[in-house]
């Protein structure tokens, strides 16, 4: 099949190139409007209790859930006259929106239930209403004529409408300087990797090609399904990061192929036969890996599943269509354009300082072995103490209005409106008094500051004031809002919400809020971890077995691709959420990780790391097929698959870490973390598992790396994937240097 596509390429290579520009032409015209059509959230779905409760306000009390804060900071007071004309206008504004429902504010509320609207100091006041359909698109609408920013009054948005219309305008934001840093800098590297200013604008080009491609791929699922907003950076990097991979896997092998002897249109088909085929299997275990996520409910995992199996299909396509076609009008030109007069000479496999490091550490295999896997099981134990908690305004720079409303409903007022508890009564029926004692013991739960029901309002056990009449349906049905200040996302909030569900209740009784929620979403996407880790593993373990015939190496490259995963989420836990490094980083640690987060990161970079894998395993397996299938044999093999391909893959990695950390620069906490990690865990696997523990591992095993059962091996030789044939000989290589002293 690749043979055949390559041949097909060469023979008509200009007529590709073109429909290759019209594509990308046509997705990028498509795609620069997916940022406004794509949503926040995500993260809960299903019917557990807090869904449920949710939906229930939705249809019998609408409007009970408030998700618009606006602020309003009056330098002479809330009570002055221009405090008082702001917020009318404000209201006026918001009552005349549609979509817009139940307005409570400081000025318009009960005199008694006024000081739970003003902050302590006097100076702020607060207004709430409930948005409804899209909440990020009506609050970006919104905040645009209502925020003022200057003068003797100020009105800033917050709540989860805010907030998620704040991370919308972030995230396409960073989406611009994120590529404005890793395009450059990749092109500068990829000339040093080279040597040649022609040979690196291929590889570059490859991934122009894969962004537009992503941008095109997220605006038509958009059409047909929700997409997440966060899918934006991280699709279009992986794209990115996977298209210069590629590239530089195939661009390494042609230019290897010429040096030897080859003509442009040989040295194509080979390098597509090798180098591409590896690509091919490469894209294969990312694409399986991110069809695990298929597994959660969530759009916010699914859209990733769609976007990002597109994607790869799009960068591999570039990769193994696009890239030969230009290769083929290069030609000869592969070098031209560079960097230094005098080109310095090749080093043979031997000469180089991967082969002295690798033989160095098959000297002392053992060693090597437990040292390395020791420092990474320390790197990944902070993962044990893990807490996970649903991202909020805090996600987002301590400018962004709505983190500042945040901020400020969490320090400067009684009780915070977005960690909020409500509990919903859908049995209850007339008994006013029951209704009033229950939001009495609920007021005694620790945390709690005040308890709103439609009998009483309750502070410490006590009633203090009238109860909200409308809280209560006539025709059966309640629901009490409680006050906290309690971080709901902590120990501390996942205590409180398990003290309010068992308090004895009048009737049946379902409580959702920001705890509720998170509890209930981090039940629901744990409980579906295990299935897809299974999937992950099985698929992975098939094609690496179909690629190199061997069940050992295929349990090998699993096992460390876990540990090194392991070692950098035991990172990502010290680092944001205990805070280390909070200040250098710009953000804001909150004793949380989003569990969508490594989830998210274990799939695209567990099939990024195994890009190396397959790569490094396909270029050792063609120097055992090709050498005596003796214990000397492996480990000539290891040691000169390691020399011919350990300076590509370091430089593949480099590449795709600087991709990802350019998304570490978004100002959006999670997708700091998403970039961080993935980098790290890019780095880490190409350099201490490629060059330290693999090779220690396949020296230890020796000719049992290539071991497998009769019964799989009659399956692979029959339906595995088999080297091609040379398209010339190619000269043995010289015997490696004093091999005879490594035992």
């Amino acid at each position: 099949m690749l043979t055949r596509i390559a041949r097909a390429v060469v023979r008509r290579p200009r007529l590709v190139v073109a429909v290759a520009l019209l594509l990308m032409v046509l997705a990028g015209a498509v795609g620069v409007s997916a940022p406004a059509h794509m949503k926040s959230g995500g993260f809960i779905t299903g019917e557990h209790e807090s869904v449920q409760a949710g939906r229930y306000l939705g249809d019998h009390f609408p409007g009970s859930q408030p998700n618009y804060v606006l602020q309003v900071r009056a330098v002479a007071g809330v009570d002055s006259p221009a405090a008082q004309s702001a917020a009318d206008h404000a209201i006026t504004v918001l009552t005349a929106t549609p979509g817009v429902s139940v307005i409570q504010s400081y000025w318009t509320s009960r005199s008694d239930l006024r000081p739970a609207m003003r902050s302590e100091d006097g100076t702020r006041g607060l207004i709430v209403a409930a948005l409804s359909g899209d909440h990020a698109s009506q609050a970006a609408e919104l905040g645009t004529r209502l925020q003022v920013d200057e003068g003797p009054v100020t009105i800033t948005a917050g709540g989860a409408g805010a907030t998620f219309a704040d991370m919308n305008t972030q995230i396409s934001r960073d989406l611009v300087v994120a590529e404005a840093i890793a395009i450059p800098v990749t092109a500068i590297l990829l000339a040093l990797v080279f040597g040649s200013i022609v040979a690196a604008a291929l590889p570059v080009a490859i991934g122009l090609f894969a962004i537009a491609a992503a941008l095109g791929i997220l605006r038509l699922l958009t059409t047909v399904t929700e997409v997440s907003v966060f899918a934006l950076n991280m699709t279009t990097a992986l794209g990115l990061a996977l298209a210069i991979d590629y590239s530089l896997f195939i661009v390494s092998r042609y230019r290897e192929e010429l040096a030897a002897g080859a003509a442009p249109e040989a040295a194509v088909i080979r390098a597509i036969q090798t180098a591409g085929r590896t690509v091919v299997y490469s894209a294969l275990v990312v694409a399986l890996s991110l069809s695990a996520l298929l597994v959660f409910p969530q759009y916010f995992f699914r859209s990733f599943a769609y976007a990002g199996i597109a994607v790869v299909c799009a960068a591999t396509a570039a990769a193994i269509v696009v890239l030969p076609a230009l290769l083929i009008l290069v030609g000869d030109r592969i070098n031209a354009g560079r960097l230094r007069r005098r080109p310095r000479p090749e080093k043979a496999p031997q000469h180089t300082f991967w082969y002295r490091l690798v033989l160095l550490v098959m000297k002392r295999p053992l060693p090597v072995a437990l040292v390395t896997t020791a420092v990474l099981l320390l790197l990944g134990s902070p993962f044990l103490g893990v807490q996970f908690g649903y991202p909020d305004d805090r996600a987002l720079p301590e400018q962004a209005p709505s983190r500042v409303v945040g901020d400020v409903l969490r320090t400067e007022f009684e009780a915070d409106l977005a960690a909020g508890a409500t509990v919903v009564l859908p049995e209850h029926r007339a008994d006013s008094r029951a209704l009033g004692d229950y939001a009495c013991a609920l007021s005694q739960v620790s945390g709690v500051v005040a308890v709103l029901s439609g009998d009483a309002v309750c502070r410490n056990g006590l009633r203090v004031a009238a109860g909200l009449p409308e809280m209560t349906d006539p025709a059966g049905g309640a629901y009490l809002t409680i006050g906290t200040r309690v971080d709901p996302y902590g120990t501390a909030g996942r205590t409180q919400l398990e003290a309010l569900r068992a308090v004895p209740a009048p009737s049946t009784s379902l409580i959702t809020g920001a705890a509720a929620l998170n509890h209930d979403s981090v039940s629901e996407i744990t409980g579906r971890v295990p299935l897809a880790g299974v999937l992950i593993a099985i698929t992975t373990l098939i094609l690496l077995f179909l690629f190199t015939g061997s069940v050992v190496l295929a349990v090998k490259a699993l096992a460390l691709n876990m540990l090194s995963l392991a070692a950098t989420f035991g990172a990502m836990v010290w680092i944001f959420q205990e805070g280390h490094l909070s200040g250098l980083l710009g953000f804001t640690a909150t004793g949380t990780l989003n569990l969508a987060l490594p989830i998210l990161m274990f799939s695209l970079a567990f099939g990024a790391s195994m890009d190396y894998e397959v790569f490094l395993l396909s270029r050792i397996r063609e120097e055992w097929l090709a050498g005596p299938k003796t214990t000397e044999g492996n480990t000539r093999a290891v040691a000169m698959g390691v020399a011919r391909t350990g300076r590509i893959f370091t430089a593949a990695a480099l590449l795709m870490s600087i991709v990802f950390l350019s998304v570490a620069t978004s100002g959006v906490s999670m997708m700091k973390l998403f970039g961080l990690g993935c980098a790290l865990a890019v780095i880490s696997d190409a350099t201490v598992i490629r060059g330290l523990l693999a090779p220690a591992l396949m020296r230890m095993m020796g000719i049992w790396n290539w071991w497998s059962p009769k019964p799989l091996v009659v399956l692979h030789n029959k339906f595995g994937l088999h080297e091609p044939e040379p398209a010339a000989p190619r000269p043995a290589a010289p015997p490696p240097r004093r091999l005879e002293r490594v035992r």
